[in-house]
């Protein structure tokens, strides 16, 4: 067996093809650094992450695939599935090695994968766009929180970039313990120090603008004011708006 351990990036995993195709040697199985390989390997190669490999890489595959091809890719490796990387890895292969475009050939069980993976990520991006809350903190930077399922943060920063350009904000993944933050000029990444003000999806009181519970009430109340009682169907809310998210939402979380 043949294994090639990466650093779990996604530049890590572009040079991983690159050396797969110089050594002329292809990987039965992709680890981590630090991850135990099977009993018997034939050959273990560590794989140094390189910019230029990387960069060779994504430009053969701009040439192969279209734009659409492009961002599933990017889409897939964010699901972080178990083994979405081999996935990906034997789908550029593939695109790679055959003269004609895979992008369309479902009856390609990996191409089929990557399709409906990259569905998964996509549909949670929308509903992200739609459940995002924010809240206004003492320090005048409005601050949403939220866990998804995959690593969706990177596909929506620009829809409130573009959106709330007069805006101070924060979009911080606690799952991955990582956020964005926008400076009324830039977006850059970052990471909060002490997540301990943050409990249950909800941002501690203490550190809340002044006017801030105020202002929750009211949605509150509109929200409530303008439920039609008889015609609530929890069922379909919750198919439209998983339960996950419920408790980022003002209007759904208690006082």
């Amino acid at each position: 067996m043949i294994i090639f351990k990466y650093d779990k990036s996604f530049e890590g995993l572009l040079t991983a093809v690159f050396d797969a195709y110089f050594r002329k040697e292809f990987p039965d199985m992709l680890l981590g650094l630090d991850e135990p390989g099977p009993l018997f390997i034939e050959t273990e190669h560590i794989v140094t992450t390189d910019k230029e490999k990387t960069n060779r890489v994504w430009e053969g595959l701009e040439k192969k695939l279209s734009s659409n091809a492009l961002n599933m890719i990017t889409h897939v490796w964010l699901s972080e599935l178990e083994k979405s990387d081999e996935l990906i890895f034997r789908y550029i292969r593939k695109t790679f090695d055959n003269q004609q475009n895979i992008e369309t050939n479902y009856a390609d069980d990996d191409v089929l994968q990557m399709q409906k993976t990259a569905q998964k990520v996509s549909r949670e991006k929308h509903r992200l766009t739609g459940f995002v809350r924010f809240v206004k903190t003492s320090d005048d930077i409005f601050l949403a929180t939220l866990t998804p399922d995959h690593n969706t943060l990177p596909l929506i920063i620009q829809h409130f970039k573009d959106r709330f350009r007069d805006q101070q904000w924060i979009i911080y993944d606690l799952k991955r313990n990582y956020g964005y933050y926008y400076n009324l000029k830039e977006v850059s990444e970052m990471s909060l120090a002490d997540t301990n003000m943050i409990k249950n999806g909800q941002l501690d009181e203490s550190i809340l603008a002044g006017n801030e519970k105020l202002m929750q009430q009211l949605w509150k109340q509109y929200f409530k004011s303008m439920t039609i009682r008889e015609r609530i169907n929890i069922k379909l809310q919750r198919q439209h708006m998983p339960v996950r998210y419920w408790k980022f939402l003002t209007e759904k979380y208690s006082s």
